[in-house]
């Protein structure tokens, strides 16, 4: 019987094959706010997105994305808006589940998205949609002002909660750091 080949030695700076190296540094890596914020912004824009379609478009059938044209318009419209609110959906969750899976997660950057992003769709939507471009209203044959008020209002005061929690949260991390 011959004896098995002597093993071939590990590359330049390497481990041998099948070794694992443990890290000499045991703190955890650090928090990524920059895409914590971008996927809590993704899910709040698809999160309110989804609201506006289902509560407004489907339930209570008060417009539609895109009014101006004949019904068949208005609900190929209101597909491509779900569709959209859909992929945003999907890839801020995505970009969660990776920022949980790397122990990078900023929590209050990620709530502070999710505000900041759906107040922003909702205030985009009341002044930009429905007021510049005029693409739908809230609801049609009534008095629109109580309406574009609320829509308006409820978009800002929620925006403005997740740059009061956005701030916060970089006040923590700053303290965190050390700064």
């Amino acid at each position: 019987m011959t004896a098995p080949p002597p093993a071939a030695p590990p590359p330049s700076g390497g481990t041998p094959a099948g070794t694992r190296t443990v890290p000499t540094d045991p703190s955890p890596p650090p928090h990524d706010t920059r895409r914590s914020l971008g996927a809590g912004a993704m899910i709040g824009v698809g999160l309110m997105a989804a609201v506006d379609e289902i509560v407004f478009h489907q339930l209570l059938g008060w417009h539609h994305f895109y009014d101006r044209s004949t019904s068949q318009v208005a609900l190929l419209s209101d597909g491509v808006l779900h569709a959209v609110e859909l992929v945003l959906l999907v890839a801020g969750f995505f970009v969660l589940a990776d920022l949980q899976r790397r122990r990078t997660l900023a929590r209050g950057f990620v709530q502070a998205g999710l505000l900041v992003g759906a107040g922003g769709f909702q205030l985009f939507d009341g002044l930009v949609d429905h007021k510049v471009l005029r693409v739908h209203q809230v609801r049609y044959g009534v008095e629109l002002l109580p309406y574009d008020v609320a829509w308006n209002g409820v978009g800002a005061l929620v925006l403005v909660a997740g740059l009061v929690v956005l701030a916060r949260a970089r006040r923590r991390a700053r303290a965190a750091a050390g700064r």
